[in-house]
């Protein structure tokens, strides 16, 4: 987009753009979403920014009408596996907080002065400025949703001291941090000790019941549980296991709502890194209007499209522990697979303090897998190795699963273990890794909806087929499964085939 798109679209107040990018007005000093609903400024007022600490750098604050802090992200890093994109994910995971600028530039192989200059040229701040954006946004949920003394609020969110954190939050919302507490509307109010429910925002519309249930589906007992359209799971965080209950959107067909998310969590610095991880799960920073553009117009994904319109790509808390249970899974059904997930969590997986109601573990960690017994996991002792080769390969740092990982390299790691082959790696990079460009062409599911289409398949013909559903063969992915039914096969399900598949090509 140009500048005179952009300002087309705050003419037009599209929401569809928020969170793309934002709008400092020089008149006012503050800085909106493109649908913010106060009157639009005139042109020669408007400067556009890509991303809310740019805006912030330039000295702006934030608009107290349409909180522009509170739009979904951007889908642009989602797509991008380039080291920005990659660098903008484990910002907002919190990796300057815990290691500094130095960390994050060695994770990504740049020196600091190189990463500062591509985040600078590409979104209009350095890490330092994006951090404290991040961690702005984290404080003001604190703030105006919990009754932590402000020290404590402070330090949760990521500051090094009482004072910065006070600047900080007068420069951005242009309120002190005990005016915006008096001043909370009850948009998310805390429920308890250790306890936040909150709305987490989308665009567009949301298949949100589809998808819970989809969680739901496969979830693994004493680490999730699915009643009554509500999803429920527990979460290995850095600072101690939490656990979140995640409520299907109020009015799914209306673009710009939220989905409800209560969050019981040990410490409240680990806030950021849990909302991270929701958002990931159900995907919640996607752009279906851009999918719908590309998909909607192909005779065979358009139909399905219009009958589930809002369909996300659901991704994973965790993309260490999905790769173990699609590796556990292998020759077993879907209901056996949970079995026996359920059986690895109670015998390896960290017990809470406070089970709540069907949550009693976490998943096991990549470290106590790699310490197993291949023989005494009552499965396979060829898959047994497989799965402790995968957790070892984790644990020790050689296959990196984190959100700043490079996807290829992620993707060509994994293949090289032994019992991993490339739909499994590739199932893993899909839901594990976010990446909403992957298209399972051996899939038993995506063959079967291509022939019921019609279409003569050889997983050639579908990979030349599927070039056309670029950048979103994720989403399309799923829309193939869709076709048969409520989402009937499941990567699970077609494990079995692949791992025997796979095995007889490494041979």
């Amino acid at each position: 987009m140009d500048d005179e798109q952009r300002y087309r679209a705050v003419s037009s107040r599209d929401s569809r753009f928020d969170g793309v990018f934002y709008t400092g007005v020089r008149t006012t000093g503050i800085y909106c979403r493109p649908s913010c609903p106060a009157v639009t400024p005139r042109r020669e007022n408007v400067l556009f920014y890509r991303s809310a600490a740019a805006a912030q750098e330039s000295g702006y604050r934030a608009c107290k009408r349409c909180r522009p802090d509170t739009v979904p992200g951007s889908a642009e890093w989602n797509v991008r596996a380039d080291v920005v994109g990659r660098a903008i994910r484990l910002i907002n995971d919190g990796a300057v907080d815990r290691g500094g600028v130095g960390a994050l530039a060695r994770d990504l192989g740049y020196s600091e002065r190189q990463l500062h200059r591509l985040l600078t040229v590409e979104v209009g701040a350095g890490p330092l400025a994006l951090a404290r954006t991040e961690r702005a946004h984290t404080a003001r949920i604190l703030v105006e949703t919990t009754d932590l003394p402000m020290a404590d609020t402070a330090f949760a969110a990521g500051f090094a001291s009482v004072r910065q954190f006070n600047e900080t939050m007068r420069a951005v919302y242009d309120r002190s941090p005990t005016r915006m507490r008096a001043d909370a509307d009850g948009a998310a109010t805390s429920t308890g000790a250790g306890t936040l429910s909150l709305r987490l925002p989308y665009r567009g519309t949301i298949d949100s019941a589809g998808m819970l249930a989809f969680l739901g589906e496969r979830a693994v007992p004493g680490v999730e549980e699915y009643v009554d359209g509500v999803y429920r799971r527990t979460l290995r965080l850095p600072h101690g296991p939490a656990t979140v209950e995640l409520s299907p959107a109020t009015d799914p067909a209306r673009a710009g709502g939220h989905v409800l998310c209560r969050l019981w969590l040990t410490e409240p610095r680990d806030l950021a890194g849990a909302v991270r991880r929701c958002r990931s799960l159900l995907d919640l920073d996607a752009d279906p209007e851009a999918v719908a553009e590309t998909l909607g117009p192909d005779p065979l994904l358009g139909p399905v499209l219009r009958r589930r319109p809002g369909v996300r790509a659901p991704g994973h808390v965790d993309p260490a522990e999905l790769t173990v249970r699609a590796v556990l899974g292998q020759q077993v059904s879907v209901r056996a697979a949970r079995t026996l997930a359920g059986r690895l969590v109670e015998r390896f997986g960290e017990p809470l303090l406070r089970p709540d109601g069907g949550l009693t573990h976490t998943f096991p960690s990549p470290e106590a897998l790699a310490a197993a017994d291949p023989t005494g996991l009552s499965i396979p002792v060829a898959r047994g190795r497989a799965l402790v080769g995968v957790a070892e390969a984790v644990a020790d740092g050689r296959v990196d699963l984190g959100p700043g990982c490079d996807r290829d390299e992620a993707e060509r790691r994994l293949v090289e273990l032994r019992g991993i082959g490339p739909w499994t790696a590739r199932y893993v990079r899909m839901r594990g890794l976010g990446d909403p460009d992957v298209f399972l062409e051996s899939d038993l599911g995506v063959r079967k909806a291509l022939e019921r289409a019609g279409r003569p398949f050889t997983p050639a013909a579908a990979r030349r087929d599927a070039r056309a559903w670029s950048p979103w063969r994720s989403y399309a992915t799923h829309l193939l499964w869709a076709s048969l039914g409520d989402e009937p096969g499941t990567p699970e399900d077609e494990a079995p085939r692949k791992g025997r598949d796979e095995r007889r090509e490494r041979r």
